[in-house]
């Protein structure tokens, strides 16, 4: 395992020391009485009914783009990165852990660091063998993403210890955000997206979308480069009954969550707007056991159509429901909405889901760029609620 420094450690344990109490007046509803309690990973009935929700405890001042992934033993491992700010030296990856029937998720850990590189996106995965995989994007600090690269570690104790990281991709401006399709211990899928400028607005409409495919467990790779796919990044892949395979796209127009479809997860159609806004930030889809998919994504956009590259506020998040393999999502409901006078800091992104040991509904998300929240839910809480973004309910196109 890569540790920080000591030095490292000890200035930002100093930091938070004289900043938690501050912080902890900004996140309700939470029923702790001390700023201990904030950050300790312990799930606790939230003000709305049927939702438990666990700030995972903090490592660094930063915390954003949070990864789930349910182990074979039923544990839970949340990945995420941090530090100073992203794009900045020594932006590392850390995990937390949610062991099987626990109500607490574990001491957030760091997993790798480089001085001079700032780590973003990581994406973890475990093979039918038992081995994990962890990928993470890695570029020099305070360049951008254009020369970034994805790195790879794997784990062969559940993510207790960790290998040395190696380079995967080299290909300038290579990102990752999203889980493989794994189809057997060898074969699997890979979105991935490439940034050929600095940032998510200024060229951005020169980034694209590409699906790598290996059937060797990732010795070698094929590149399906998906089609007319310039400003859509960060395809969210799901595979139906059916075995064809679903896309979606965040959009850098900051207007739809754009959809594709693919029969072998190699010839992609080109993706076409769906009713779902977005606001040029991720968005994850995930199959539940009932085969029903689910959905969670910023519902606001920039109210614009293949302009310009922008951005839009990042809230509310909302989480919606399919039971017809994505043609129509008829129930929507707000997980976070913030303040409706807007304050400092106020995102909520980046959402990751899945459904736990428990038929609970886990989803992972960035809170105010400042700390993992993780909130937990039946699927039927879906049905019970609204939402006050833009998309209500609605036929995709």
């Amino acid at each position: 395992m890569v540790n920080s420094t000591m030095g490292r450690w000890a200035f930002f344990a100093f930091a938070w020391f004289f900043a938690a109490t501050a912080f902890a007046q900004t996140i309700a509803p939470t029923p702790a009485s001390d700023a201990a309690a904030q950050f300790d990973g312990k799930f606790r009935a939230s003000a709305t009914p049927g939702v438990e929700e666990a700030y995972l405890p903090i490592l660094f001042r930063s915390s954003h783009a949070a990864n789930l992934i349910k182990l074979q033993n039923g544990d839970l491992l949340c990945f995420w990165f941090s530090g100073t700010r992203e794009g900045e030296s020594n932006v590392g990856i850390v995990m937390s852990r949610l062991a099987k029937g626990s109500q607490q998720w574990s001491k957030t850990v760091e997993i790798d660091h480089e001085e001079g590189r700032s780590f973003q996106n990581p994406v973890a995965f475990q093979l039918p063998g038992g081995r994990l995989w962890l990928l993470h994007t890695s570029q020099a600090a305070g360049q951008g993403q254009t020369n970034a690269e994805v790195l790879y570690l794997t784990s062969a104790d559940a993510g207790q210890t960790w290998s040395t990281p190696r380079p995967l991709f080299t290909q300038p401006g290579s990102f990752v955000r999203q889980p493989p399709v794994l189809l057997s211990n060898k074969e699997w899928l890979l979105p991935m997206y490439y940034t050929p400028s600095r940032t998510i607005t200024d060229g951005a409409e020169s980034h694209y979308s590409a699906v790598k495919i290996t059937r060797d467990g990732g010795k070698s790779w094929k590149e399906c480069r998906v089609p007319q796919s310039n400003g859509l990044v960060q395809q969210s892949v799901v595979r139906l009954a059916s075995g064809h395979f679903l896309g979606f796209f965040r959009s850098r127009y900051a207007d739809f969550i754009y959809k594709d479809a693919s029969t072998d997860g190699c010839e992609w159609t080109a993706p076409l707007p769906t009713h779902f806004p977005n606001n040029n930030a991720s968005i994850q889809v995930a199959m539940l056991r009932d085969r029903s998919l689910v959905i969670a994504f910023n519902n606001s956009s920039a109210g614009v159509t293949r302009g310009k590259p922008t951005t839009s506020i990042r809230k509310p998040l909302s989480i919606a429901l399919s039971q017809d393999d994505g043609d129509t999502w008829p129930w929507v409901r707000d997980i976070e909405t913030g303040n409706p006078a807007g304050e400092r800091n106020e995102e909520y992104s980046y959402p990751s889901l899945l459904q736990d040991a428990e038929g609970k509904i886990v989803v992972a998300y960035t809170y105010r760029r400042e700390v993992i929240k993780s909130v937990r839910f039946d699927e039927e809480w879906i049905k019970q609620g609204a939402t006050e973004g833009k998309f209500k309910g609605d036929r995709m196109k």
